[in-house]
This record gives C-alpha cells, structure tokens and sequence, in this order.
C-alpha cells in the first residue's frame, strides 16, 4: 500500500514538473529564445524566430506600477528613439529593437499616446519651481534624477515615436514563461514585469541579457552602444 502510495506521489510530482517546465522558460545565455509572436500595435505580428537572422534588442519594460505607468520605461524608449533618429541604430548594428509590454492592445496604445506627459513629468522632477531654494533631502533628490535622467526630449505634442515594434502580451502568457511578471517587485505588491533586456544575435541565440534589481537599476542608451559596439561590430 505504501509503495503505490510512493509511486502514485512521485507519478504526479514528475507530471507537476513536466507541466512547469513547459510553462516557464527562462531566457539562458548563449542560447535560443524561447520562441513567440505577438501582435504590435503597428500592426503585424514579432518573435524571435520571425527576426531571426538580425541581431534583435527585446524590451521587457515595467510597465504600470499601481494606477499610474512607469516613466523610466518611457525614458528608456525615448532614449532608442533618440539613437535611432540620431546613429541609426537599427542600420549601425543590423538590429531590430522590440519592446513588449505585459497588456492588452487598448494599454499599450494608452502606453504611447502618453508618452510627451511622461516626459514632461521626469522634466519636472528635474526642473520643480523654487529649486534654488531647495536643501537637503529635497535638494539632492533633485539632483539624483537629473543624474538619473540627463537628456531632455522633443518629440513633438503626438504620443510616442514608433521606429520599432511595440508588442502587447494581452494575457502576460510570454511575460509568465520568461519569468518576468511578478507581483511583488521593489518593494511594490502590483501586477508589473521585472524590466530586462535581451539582445539576440543573428543565430537567434542570447548574447546578453540584463534583470534589473530596482527600479532605477537599467542600462542606460550608453552602455548598450558600449554593449552592441563590443558583441556585434567586435569592437
């Protein structure tokens, strides 16, 4: 009796296993992406089997963090576009660049189209009226953002600019199997993805990948020129 009591618990726990490997696949370095596609607000549908044969930068941003979206994850697109418009990036590195965002399409256009407020908000963080007056605490958190957050943008009053790809994970199914959608992350008990980015090299294998630890821990547009220069043009 014992024994087909042992075998039954071993025959499910072996079964419980093989359904959570199925269903989380963490992104491993130096090889291939779990594969996926999902829709772009743009219209069309991404993954990493469609782009392969690119190098591909996936955008894992935070997303919303309670009743309010993340305004670094904003900055962090604003600081792409900004390269693309400036270097070129996706031609530079032969790259495609992909953001994926943990909701449905409606949030994810919401996503962009508020995007000139949120930089308007991270420009008021920086710039708040009577600064010269500030001290101490109030003063150096002042001086910590502007140091966080160093370029100002201009894209224009219209939402986002879209050079690339901005894909919505309606029911988080990617954000679930990478192992990105938590909720309790930083001290926040809230629905949201841990940000991290992944760069795919033109195998379709992983030749970099960053898990922020906090919120104010991600590799800033500069490293990932450093970053990109170093593992795609082996310089």
């Amino acid at each position: 009796m014992k024994r087909a009591i042992l075998i039954g618990f071993v025959a499910a726990l072996g079964l419980a296993l093989a359904l959570f490997g199925r269903a989380f696949r963490p992104v491993v370095f130096g090889q291939p992406m779990p594969d996926f596609s999902l829709p772009a607000i743009q219209g069309g549908a991404y993954g990493p089997a469609k782009l392969k044969g690119k190098n591909v930068l996936f955008v894992f941003p935070r997303g919303k963090v309670g009743d309010h979206w993340c305004q670094i994850c904003h900055y962090q697109y604003a600081e792409l576009a900004d390269l693309e418009a400036k270097l070129g990036l996706r031609k530079t590195y032969d790259l495609e660049v992909v953001f994926v965002l943990p909701y449905g399409e409606a949030e994810v256009r919401h996503w962009a189209e508020i995007f000139p407020a949120q930089m308007a908000v991270i420009e008021g963080w920086k710039n708040p009226p009577g600064f010269d007056k500030l001290e101490g605490r109030r003063k150096d958190a002042v001086l910590r953002m502007r140091r966080f957050f160093p370029q100002a943008f201009d894209f224009g009053p219209g939402p986002a600019p879209t050079p690339f790809p901005i894909l919505y994970d309606g029911d988080q199914a990617v954000s679930k199997m990478l192992g990105l959608f938590t909720t309790n992350w930083d001290r926040s008990a809230v629905d949201q993805n841990i940000p991290t980015i992944v760069l795919l090299n033109a195998a379709g294998d992983v030749s970099f990948k960053y898990t922020s630890q906090t919120t104010f821990d991600r590799p800033d547009a500069g490293y990932l020129v450093k970053m990109l220069d170093k593992l795609v043009l082996n310089r």
